[in-house]
């Protein structure tokens, strides 16, 4: 399988957008055939569709809360269960990274789209993220220069992740890192969640040579590398998770004296898209359909920046994910890219959360990541979803949904308790915590946007 696919990949950059186009349709109408046979979900939802599939649009999209709340019907191996997975798995940290039931990769989300979603991979869907991205990126991911720098002072990566659940980020590197005792020593999480001081010594000790994760982590490393207390010498950082700035962007590289490179994936689709010598992202459209729509969900013209993005996954068939709302905002360039690549160019506006800051008892400021924020806040038992707008210096308003059949109460009490005990590991003063009445809500352009400061 490993080979058959390399050769795939290779091969249809060759063939050009023809190639690119059969395998894309023969490869859809497989996964459609499948999914209708293998999950009930599908095969209900199918039921008005017709038997032959010649346009996607014949397909009704979905959406991840729908698909959540079908999770046993969703998936195709009725051997999972999202109380299996719980008990079994996610339940238990010291999993990380280990197939479950022998062949599949289980990866949460963290909410950023104001829904957590639980994903399960199978063997095809991770051989095709591990191979196509280096197919295709194989003359760009590192230069010369960065070749030798890794050969002088060694490859010492360190992924900048939430820690403390079983997110892509930290799934994918315990998944390295067991396989190899040398990946083991080489390749590390260092959760950015920790106090920073902790996070910094850590990095002190460990001296990555490569730094991979939220450019909200990076821009505070790169304040503390000006600061002189973080002392390390990256050869290269790849941020993903969030949207990187033109200015974050030479903040970071400034400061910690490294290329800074970009992706563009999730935990859905985790091989979406790859990047070219000219920077430009290309959707790897022989193996994901990508799809910008208005609200309406019909399809926005090449040039036209999307109000949100359809993503299948033809890869992935244990959890088939079709014609699925990504929630990010997308424009198809109108032009083929100056590298000759066939595969479309996609410019990504996607997301991000405001960095928060509050002041500690000494004076100092305290800078709190987003996504550091959110986790605390929605791995809390009960919470479903969730706003946080900071409203003040010392100040935060919080929306929550509670999952169905929680004590509001006892959930608002426990977020709370837990905020209060990361704010002090933070460092911060105490932080007033304002409960809404209201439930998280989308802005007036339909966004859902998760933690800002008003």
């Amino acid at each position: 399988m490993l080979i058959g696919i390399a050769w795939d990949v290779w091969r249809a950059e060759r063939e050009g957008p023809g190639g690119i186009a059969r395998r894309q349709q023969a490869r859809l109408s497989e996964l459609v055939e499948f999914a209708r046979s293998a999950s009930p979900y599908y095969r209900r939802l199918y039921r008005n569709v017709p038997e032959r599939v010649t346009d996607l649009h014949q397909l009704p999209q979905v959406g991840k809360r729908d698909l959540m709340a079908n999770f046993d019907d969703w998936v195709t191996d009725p051997h999972i269960t999202l109380a299996r997975l719980g008990s079994e798995l996610l339940s238990d940290l010291s999993q990380l990274g280990r197939s479950y039931r022998g062949k599949y990769l289980v990866v949460t989300t963290s909410g950023t789209t104001g829904e957590p979603a639980i994903l399960v991979h199978d063997r095809t869907s991770w051989v095709v993220v591990n191979l196509v991205v280096r197919v295709r990126e194989r003359r760009t991911l590192l230069r010369t220069a960065e070749v030798r720098e890794f050969l002088r002072h060694g490859l010492r990566a360190a992924a900048l992740v939430a820690g403390g659940g079983h997110f892509a980020g930290v799934v994918l590197t315990e998944s390295a890192r067991r396989r190899s005792p040398a990946i083991a020593r080489r390749v590390r999480v260092f959760s950015v969640l920790r106090p920073l001081a902790d996070l910094v010594q850590e990095l002190n000790d460990f001296q990555p040579t490569v730094l991979y994760g939220y450019p909200s982590a990076m821009l505070q490393l790169a304040a503390e590398q000006k600061a002189g207390r973080l002392r390390i010498r990256p050869v290269l950082a790849i941020s993903s998770g969030e949207n990187l700035s033109s200015a974050g962007r030479a903040e970071i590289g400034a400061a910690l004296g490294c290329r800074i490179t970009e992706r563009y994936l999730s935990s859905e689709v985790p091989a979406l898209t790859s990047r070219c010598r000219h920077s430009a992202f290309h959707v790897n459209s022989d193996w994901h359909i990508l799809e910008p729509v208005d609200a309406d969900y019909q399809p926005v013209p090449d040039g036209v920046t999307s109000h949100t993005v359809l993503v299948t996954n033809l890869a992935n068939r244990v959890q088939p994910i079709i014609r699925y709302d990504l929630g990010d905002r997308v424009t198809l360039a109108t032009a083929p890219c100056p590298c000759g690549s066939p595969f479309p160019v996609v410019k990504i506006e996607g997301r991000s959360g405001d960095l928060l800051y509050f002041g500690a008892p000494d004076g100092r400021q305290v800078t709190i990541l987003p996504l550091a924020l959110g986790t605390v806040i929605l791995e809390t038992a009960g919470v479903h979803r969730f706003q946080v707008i900071r409203t003040g210096p010392a100040a935060l308003r919080l929306r929550l949904e509670v999952a169905p059949g929680a004590d509001r109460a006892q959930v608002q009490k426990l977020v709370q308790e837990r905020l209060a005990s990361f704010f002090a590991s933070q460092g911060t003063g105490a932080v007033a915590i304002e409960h809404a009445d209201e439930p998280p809500q989308t802005d007036r352009s339909g966004k859902f946007r998760q933690i800002w400061s008003s």
